[in-house]
Parts: structure tokens; C-alpha cells; sequence
């Protein structure tokens, strides 16, 4: 934080030990910040009703009349969203869980170190920050596909370029590893364009197999083959005046990739099965986690293909190569998944987040965003810990007690999600990597286990 960031922020500090005060008075107002005191719960709700704009509070939890914990209750059931560090000289577990659960954002043990009560606070002022800025990017996308997290050189990178290309018609091609917010930035871009009020069109090309691939993108007439009882209508016509995505475009057949060239240079096609020429105007915007050169060379994908898509390239980072955006990211997903509805975001300790920057997400922000979601079904809003992360490297097993599970009520979806994930990963690392005899091993087809494994973030 700047000095004069410092200096804008306002502190109360409640203790009847005048002692106390005096030491945290002055060694806070020898920092910058603004310091005000309080002798009891009583002046705490005096001082905060007459609207002083504080944003933290640091309250001892034993003082006359109303004690620390009750004066933080009575803060969040008024919606209170002043910070709160609760000082105690008895830090049971008793008292930590329910400063945490009338949510506290930490507490200090008396003695306490001088180091420790600054490092405490600056901590406090740098979640909040984060919060504003997760906030600051929710408010800025009226959409939550817009919705883009992270201010990293790389993503910033990202920003400017579809800053200037978002209004033009080119096609894009958004390349990069699984689960880095390929189809996110297609949203983006449509969001952001003058096509923005047409219709945005998503095909997943690796999720459909080549007989049905061709009919889907271009639609088919009645009695094209056995299944066609009707005339169909394919992505492109229903994209028409809007944008197409075709994510892992780099698995399209030669046939596909032939008609695809077609619509890029002409805008015209036919229906399988039918011979009138069908006119459109779509931009396409596609995204593939392949190296679309090296399968040019290899003859599987045609060149002059590979030059209409290229036009505009945009490379997402994976999630290893710009950690600075884990924590943001992070608060994010807190604040996206709570464990009810009515629930504030659940927090998360300094140790779990160390856990994470070092971590090197081989399924990038999926596998993160899947992971916050899993931790906080786990913690039951509380506070997650390193404990409840599964982040052993290239592996990832899951341990609970049944019987404990169902007695703390957590949801059956969310123990189901968690052992097909462990599984899947562990039969991949059983057959060193090989697909094919993970998924016989699992029982299931090549295309099952591929379409799970790029849901659990592991492709």
C-alpha cells in the first residue's frame, strides 16, 4: 500500500486495557493510519452508529458489558461489513471458531508482537483490496461468460488485443492449454463487438464425432441419412448475423475443414444431403489446444485453412506462467461459490493459499475454479485449510470417513464429483498417461473419458 492509501484508512481499536490501546494507538498511528479508541462494546456501536467510516476494527474479546464476540455478532446481523481482528488473551478453540464463524477475519493472541499486529492488518487492507477489484471486474461485465479474471502482464496483453479486434469482423484463433478461458475470450470478443446483439454460437468439435460433425455445423435435409426424419438447421445458419466459436477446431475431419474454407472465403454452404446454396454472415472466431503448424505438416490439417483462421492470434497463458493472478482469482471463485446462497464468502487460510501459488495447475483456472468450488463444500463455509486441498502433484486422492461425511451433511453430488476426479486421474497415472488403457481400465469409451477429463480440468 502507498502512504497516502495508508493514511485514507480508519481504524478503531477496542480494549479496555488502556495499556493495550496505548501500544496499538501508537504504533498504528505511527504508520499512517487513522486511529480512533474505544473502552467498551457499548462505545464500539457509538462510535460505528455515528458513521465514522472506519474500516477495521480491532476489539478485545473480553470487555464490560457487551464482549467482543457479541458486539461482532450484533455487527453482521446488521450487515456490518466493517473488518474485524478480535484480540483475546484466551485463545480456545471455542473462541476462535466463533470469532471466525461470526465472521472475524482473524484474531490476536496477547502478548502479542509488534511485527505480528502489522502484518495482521496490512494483510486485512490487501484482502480488501482484492475484494474491491474482484468486485470492480463483476460490476464491469454484464454478462457472467465476460466476466475475465486477472491483471498479470500477460492478461493485460490479452486485454489490449481484444480491445482492437473486438469491433473488426476477422477471425480469430485462441490458442493455448486446456482449461486457460479459451471459450471466454470468444464471449469476450462477441460481447464486445458490433455483433454483439446477434446470436453467439458454441460447438465443442472434439465432443462429436465426424458422422454427426459435419451435420451440426452446416444441418442437414429430411432423409440426408437413416436418423434425419427432418430437415435441420446447423450452427452457421443459427449464428448468421452473429459469431460461430468452434473450440478445438484442430479436430475437425479434411471434409469439415474443406467446407469450413468455404464459408471463410465465400459465406455459402449446403446441407448435408441437400444442394441449395445457403448464404451467411458469421464471424468465426475458433480455438484449439493443438499445434495447428505441426498438424499442417503432418498433412492432417489443410494449410490454407490454417492462414483464413490465423488472421488474429491470441495465446492464453497457462495458469503456471502468471501466478500473480491466483489470489485474485481465488476471491473470485470464493465469492462465486458459497456454500448456500445466503452464506458470505468463505475464507481462506495463508497456508492454503501458499499451498496454491506453488502448485503448478496442470488444468489451469478449471482445475482451480473446481478446486475452490470442492474446498469450500468441504469446509462448510468455514475456513479452508491446507488440509482440505488436493494438490499432490501429478495425483490426486481422496480421503474421508463416510460416516463422518454424511454426518456433516456434505452433498452427495459433491463426494461423487470429487471420487470421479481422483479416479480418473489415478487410472491415467496407473497407465502412464495412456488414454486408451485408462479407459478400458475405468470401463468407459475413449470419448467418455476424454469429455470427463476436460471437465475435471485434466485433459
Amino acid at each position: 500500500m502507498t502512504t497516502e492509501q495508508i493514511q485514507q484508512r480508519r481504524i478503531l481499536i477496542a480494549d479496555d486495557d488502556d495499556g493495550v490501546r496505548a501500544v496499538l494507538r501508537d504504533l498504528l498511528a505511527g504508520e499512517g493510519y487513522h486511529v480512533s479508541e474505544a473502552r467498551s462494546g457499548t462505545e464500539v456501536l457509538t462510535n460505528l452508529a455515528a458513521g465514522n467510516g472506519y474500516h477495521l476494527l480491532l476489539m478485545d474479546v473480553r470487555m464490560p458489558g457487551l464482549d467482543g464476540l457479541e458486539v461482532l455478532e450484533r455487527l453482521r446481523k446488521n450487515n456490518s461489513d466493517i473488518g474485524v481482528i478480535m484480540i483475546t488473551a484466551h485463545a480456545t478453540s471455542s473462541v476462535a471458531i466463533r470469532a471466525m464463524q461470526a465472521g472475524a477475519f482473524d484474531y490476536l493472541l496477547k502478548p502479542f508482537e509488534v511485527d505480528e499486529v502489522l502484518v495482521l492488518v496490512q494483510r486485512f487492507f490487501e484482502h480488501q483490496e482484492l475484494a474491491s477489484k474482484v468486485k470492480t471486474l463483476e460490476s464491469q461485465a454484464s454478462d457472467p461468460r465476460e466476466r475475465m479474471i486477472g491483471q498479470s502482464p500477460a492478461m493485460q496483453r490479452i486485454y489490449k488485443t481484444i480491445g482492437r479486434v473486438a469491433a473488426s469482423d476477422a477471425p480469430v484463433l485462441v490458442t493455448g492449454e486446456t482449461g486457460t478461458g479459451k471459450e471466454l475470450v470468444a464471449n469476450v470478443i462477441h460481447a464486445n463487438s458490433s455483433r454483439r446483439n446477434g446470436p453467439m454460437i458454441s460447438v465443442n468439435c472434439a465432443a462429436l464425432p465426424d458422422t454427426l460433425l459435419e451435420s451440426e455445423l452446416f444441418g442437414h435435409e429430411k432423409g440426408a441419412f437413416t436418423s434425419a426424419v427432418a430437415q435441420r438447421k446447423g450452427r452457421f445458419e443459427l449464428a448468421n448475423n452473429g459469431t460461430i466459436f468452434l473450440d478445438e477446431v484442430g479436430e475437425l475431419s479434411l471434409t469439415a475443414q474443406k467446407k469450413l474454407l468455404r464459408v471463410l472465403q465465400e459465406g455459402t454452404f449446403e446441407r448435408v444431403g441437400g444442394t441449395a446454396t445457403i448464404k451467411v454472415d458469421v464471424r468465426v472466431i475458433t480455438a484449439t489446444n493443438r499445434d495447428l503448424e505441426e498438424e499442417v505438416r503432418k498433412g492432417t490439417f489443410r494449410e490454407d485453412l490454417y492462414y483464413r483462421l490465423n488472421v488474429i492470434n491470441i495465446h492464453m497463458p497457462p495458469l503456471r506462467e502468471r501466478k500473480e493472478d491466483i489470489p485474485l482469482l481465488i476471491e473470485y471463485f470464493l465469492n462465486k461459490y458459497r456454500y448456500t446462497p445466503a452464506s458470505p464468502p468463505t475464507r481462506i487460510s495463508e497456508e492454503a493459499i501458499a499451498k496454491m501459488m506453488a502448485y503448478d495447475w496442470p488444468g489451469n483456472v478449471r482445475q482451480l475454479e473446481n478446486e475452490i468450488r470442492r474446498a469450500v463444500v468441504y469446509a462448510q463455509g468455514k475456513v479452508i485449510t491446507s488440509d482440505l486441498l488436493s494438490l499432490e502433484p501429478g495425483r490426486a486422492v481422496v480421503e474421508f470417513d463416510i460416516a463422518q461425511a454424511v454426518r456433516d451433511r456434505v452433498p452427495l453430488e459433491a463426494l461423487l464429483r470429487d471420487v470421479e476426479r481422483s479416479m480418473l486421474s489415478e487410472a491415467l497415472r496407473q497407465c502412464d498417461g495412456d488414454r486408451s488403457a485408462a479407459a478400458e481400465r475405468l470401463g468407459l469409451t475413449a470419448a467418455a473419458l476424454d469429455k470427463r477429463l476436460k471437465t475435471y480440468g485434466l485433459a
